[in-house]
């Protein structure tokens, strides 16, 4: 029976769902996001063009776009807003977070729901044991591999691409390349307009039969376009918060969590050993060795090292 199950960390909190022992979804949400869901108060302090793009702005100087304009509501009006989608890491960082104007009171988000793991666990790590190491893998890399061949993820400001490429013959590759990518989708947590490039195939049984791949999949809702002639189908998923694909391309502020998290698996004083540009992170969020050093019952250094690669850091001990 597939079960959530939730692990409270440093800087972020884990979540994903297990089924047979594997993680066929996941997600991680950052301390001091504002989540999906939440209804907060705002002022309108830009009423848009022609209906569109209004913006507003919360008490604490976030701005949020408002893809649909309040109607009959003048520049500077207090109203409610719930935010749609979550601000999105990458390369527009100009880029809002959504919202809508609602009538319901201010809330916080809905809670992730689930088993909570205790973190760090005494005896044993629930998620790697379901495959979270792996799956931070394919985020920081954007390579999944299946039997007969690999997907390569990357992120665009208009969608995210998957190529699928192997050794199988393009027929079998397709359907087995339709699958991976489908199943890649929901674990990454990808939403939006994503774009998977199977291999050409002449057949369009081959190509009927790589779609329906993705339908048994995924689950709904999403909407696809057929596979075309040269092997080419589109998606187009909802899209509340970042996927991990996009929480790994702020690549520092990733790899120091991902660091804590591995130094909270012992105990006693230790030093973190990293790049300048993650222990830059760690220096910026003081807070945050003051929760590792309760964790592990000792004090907590730093030390930079240049020649480390970014995603290379490592624990010491004191």
């Amino acid at each position: 029976m597939a079960e959530w199950l939730i692990e409270r960390g440093t800087g972020e909190t884990r979540a994903v769902l297990v089924d047979g022992g594997a993680i066929v979804e996941a997600r991680i949400e950052i301390d001091g996001v504002i989540r999906a869901g939440t209804v907060l108060g705002a002022r309108l302090t830009d009423v848009g063009q022609a209906g569109r793009n209004a913006l507003a702005t919360s008490a604490d100087g976030a701005e949020y776009l408002l893809p649909k304009a309040p109607g009959g509501v003048t520049q500077g009006a207090v109203l409610n807003i719930e935010v749609v989608r979550e601000a999105i890491p990458g390369g527009e960082p100009w880029k809002r977070p959504l919202a809508r104007v609602t009538d319901a009171p201010p809330t916080p988000a809905p809670a992730l729901s689930g088993h909570e793991i205790a973190f760090p666990s005494p005896g044993r790590n629930e998620l790697s044991e379901a495959g979270w190491d792996d799956l931070v893998e394919q985020a920081r890399t954007g390579v999944v591999e299946f039997a007969g061949g690999a997907l390569r993820i990357a992120t665009t400001p208009a969608m995210t691409l998957i190529d699928v490429d192997g050794q199988l013959a393009p027929a079998e590759l397709a359907v087995a390349g339709a699958s991976a990518a489908a199943r890649a989708i929901r674990r990454l947590g990808i939403g939006g307009s994503i774009g998977i490039d199977l291999p050409t195939t002449g057949a369009k049984a081959a190509r009927q039969a790589a779609a329906a791949a993705i339908d048994q999949q995924l689950p709904q809702p999403f909407e696809r376009t057929a596979v075309n002639g040269f092997g080419f189908v589109q998606l187009v998923r909802p899209r509340s918060r970042p996927s991990l694909l996009e929480i790994w391309s702020d690549l520092a502020a990733a790899e120091a969590r991902a660091l804590l998290r591995f130094a909270a698996s012992g105990s006693g004083p230790r030093r973190l050993t990293a790049h300048p540009a993650v222990i830059a992170v760690i220096e910026r969020n003081p807070g945050w060795l003051d929760a590792l050093a309760r964790q592990v019952g000792g004090a907590v250094a730093l030390r930079s090292d240049p020649s480390l690669a970014i995603s290379a850091g490592h624990v010491e001990p004191a």
